[in-house]
């Protein structure tokens, strides 16, 4: 299975650690941010990684080459960052049936693979935590049925339905690359892949939920600092 890793972005909030370099090539516990995402694809059985890049992509492909860890690397250039289900629209030509999808700004304390695994079951999955009210009303927050199916997302709501909300990891089949073309883009003028999700959901797709182990979603210095105590707890 192939894992596309969306990593077009600056990464502006971090400020001088990405003056001369993309985000995904800041150190985060001795290593550059991209590594961890590679390593936790790789190790959840990605036989290919598809990566997006941008923002000083050349960085990124002198970096990391063709490969990592002996599993090819390809290459895809999102011109403008219009939000993640445009950079997933642009991985399509690359993809070839069910893939898994992991934001490549996230450190995750253990395995994806619980969600790689529950495909067979469902024929979407996504990674999930609850967080708190604050936090669900900046993301995308998902409502479940009693057994845990997806019945609807909403992006950045005001009065969140719910506190459970994505990982940055989700197992999605190609269908949904039809489903991230329709969408329009919202006020902000970015195309959400969480809206192509629910596409999916209103056409009858089984979306399963996995609750996943601790992560941290680096956006900050202090992010980053946080990520590395993850990291630390974990080595």
């Amino acid at each position: 299975m192939d894992a596309v890793i969306p990593a077009a972005g600056q990464g502006s909030r971090l400020g001088e650690l990405t003056d001369d370099r993309p985000k995904g090539l800041v150190d985060v516990a001795g290593r550059p941010l991209l590594a961890h995402a590679f390593e936790t694809a790789v190790e959840a059985g990605a036989d290919g990684l598809v990566v997006i890049v941008g923002y000083e992509a050349a960085q990124i492909v002198d970096r990391f080459g063709d490969a990592f860890e002996g599993v090819p690397i390809t290459y895809v250039h999102q011109r403008e960052r219009l939000g993640l289900g445009h950079a997933v629209l642009q991985a399509e030509p690359h993809v070839d049936g069910t893939f898994f999808l992991l934001n490549g700004d996230n450190v995750f304390a253990g395995s994806v693979e619980p969600a790689v695994e529950a495909v067979g079951e469902a024929d979407a999955v996504l990674g999930v935590e609850a967080v708190s009210p604050e936090v669900a009303a900046t993301t995308g927050v998902i409502e479940t049925d009693e057994a845990g199916h997806v019945t609807g997302l909403v992006e950045k709501p005001d009065d969140p339905p719910s506190t459970l909300v994505t990982t940055g990891c989700y197992v999605l089949p190609e269908d949904v690359f039809h489903a991230c073309a329709l969408l329009r883009p919202s006020a902000e003028g970015e195309y959400q892949l969480s809206e192509a999700v629910g596409l999916l959901v209103r056409a009858g797709y089984e979306v399963a939920t996995v609750r996943l182990g601790e992560r941290v979603k680096v956006n900050t210095s202090e992010d980053a600092g946080r990520a590395r105590e993850l990291l630390r707890g974990v080595w």
